[in-house]
């Protein structure tokens, strides 16, 4: 039941970053992680995807305009 939430049509993606991957990130965006928009332990998709505290989730969104639209998201209590 968890991962259904994950198939919603209005869910969009969202991906847990590797050490590597969030480093690189925060890097091209200059920024530091208290700086990205928060999310909650307690979200849904957050619980659904298995990310923790400290993590860094890519949110992929579909746009009509761009095709595709990427925010990142610190995971917080």
């Amino acid at each position: 039941m968890k991962t259904e939430i994950l198939k919603h049509h209005l869910v969009p993606e969202h991906v847990v970053l590797n050490d590597s991957e969030a480093k690189r990130v925060l890097k091209e965006l200059d920024a530091h992680p208290e700086q990205l928009p928060k999310i909650k332990t307690t979200d849904p998709v957050v619980k659904a995807i298995g990310a923790k505290r400290g993590d860094i989730v890519k949110i992929i969104r579909k746009s009509p305009t761009a095709e595709e639209f990427i925010t990142y998201r610190l995971v917080q209590d």
